[in-house]
């Protein structure tokens, strides 16, 4: 049985309250629509062309055999683009205004071998309600060798996590096209969750199916029915996906598993201490705050804070939020955690893997 959770409701300081009106006054006062604009539009074109690009010219053939290798992997750089930029938007709502246009470019998802339909229930419903809540945020669940909560089940091997992690990170992707989104979907039928969340699970398990059949047949044996060496095709779409994983899994993993925000196990039924925008605040960090290539590469989300704050707002958004959120969390004595820099975040996280792997505790409630 999983824990039932509810956040306090007390806010002596109003903190979301205070919050939500300066930032609702920021995009009243300038007349700026909390959706996408030109840039957002620019970038979506930008990354389906690095995907599409590449593919289409291993598909005409006009380079050796072996270039589709180095093809594959630029499309990785694409679809871990799509991911992090289009999809992860869409799929919040905050790309357009216009539903149909989030949910067509929520299925960009779709496109790239993964699930939208378990994507909206891991992340949207689980990972943003119960934020570093061992046994409820399934992005610190106990994975095959990796610990990633101090309330986790601790392994001999896990002392040497530091090491391994990115390697294990890389395959995210790989795991979520031949194992993890069929897993999901068996547990949310049988918990409830899809229904909960407004999904239909006979449409959504003939859909998932379907859908990953048509990507492997579109992805792999289509170049190789085309005459493309199948050698050349395995290689570079194996080397795609663990790009994209790499890439995808460790941004994630920065927001959450660094120095600073908190990790909680609650009883199995209770209140949480704070509330719920105060939790986020203590669980959740940014990084590379004033990198302008990250933050249009990765989607905004090194805004992490931000995007847990309003995840219905556009990621364009957030760096001008930021200071708002900043400012008002200072006022009311609360933490705003975050990296200066991307390598600095990823040091953060390897010496807490390694604090983990080896036992220690860290802050948490």
């Amino acid at each position: 049985m999983q824990p039932v959770v509810k956040f306090s409701r007390k806010d002596p300081k109003l903190f979301f309250q205070t919050l939500r009106e300066r930032v609702n006054e920021y995009f009243d006062q300038n007349d700026i629509k909390k959706t996408g604009n030109g840039l957002m539009y620019s970038k979506t074109v930008a990354m389906f062309a690095m995907y599409f690009v590449p593919f289409a010219i291993i598909l005409t053939q006009v380079l050796p055999d072996w270039t589709a290798i180095l093809l594959y992997f630029l499309m990785g750089i694409g679809l871990s683009g799509i991911g992090l930029s289009v999809m992860h938007d869409a799929n919040h709502g905050s790309y357009s205004e216009s539903g149909w246009v989030n949910r067509l470019l929520g299925h960009s998802m779709t496109i790239i071998g993964g699930s939208s339909f378990t994507w909206k229930v891991q992340h949207n419903f689980l990972h943003h309600t119960y934020t570093n809540i061992y046994e409820l945020d399934e992005d610190i669940d106990d994975k095959p060798f990796l610990r990633l909560s101090p309330h986790g089940k601790l392994k001999r091997y896990h002392r040497f996590q530091h090491y391994y992690a990115m390697f294990l990170y890389s395959l995210a992707t790989i795991s979520w096209i031949l194992m993890k989104d069929f897993k999901q979907m068996v547990h949310y039928h049988r918990e409830g969750l899809t229904q909960k969340c407004g999904f239909k699970p006979t449409r959504e398990t003939i859909f998932l199916i379907a859908t990953k059949i048509l990507y492997v047949m579109y992805a792999v044996v289509l170049p190789i029915a085309l005459g493309v060496a199948w050698w050349a095709v395995l290689i570079g779409f194996v080397l795609m996906h663990m790009l994209a994983g790499l890439v995808i899994t460790t941004i994630f993993q920065l927001a959450h598993v660094v120095e600073g925000p908190e990790h909680f196990a609650p009883e199995r039924t209770g209140t949480m201490e704070n509330t719920w925008a105060i939790h986020q605040l203590k669980t959740t960090a940014n990084f590379a705050r004033n990198n302008r290539f990250i933050t249009w590469f990765v989607g905004g989300l090194n805004f992490q804070i931000e995007h847990h704050l309003f995840p219905h707002v556009c990621h364009v958004h957030y760096k001008k939020i930021s200071e708002i959120v900043e400012r008002t969390a200072r006022e009311c004595n609360l933490d705003y955690f975050e990296h200066r820099t991307f390598t600095k975040a990823v040091a953060s996280h390897l010496r807490v893997l390694k604090s983990l792997g080896n036992g220690n505790n860290l802050a948490h409630g």
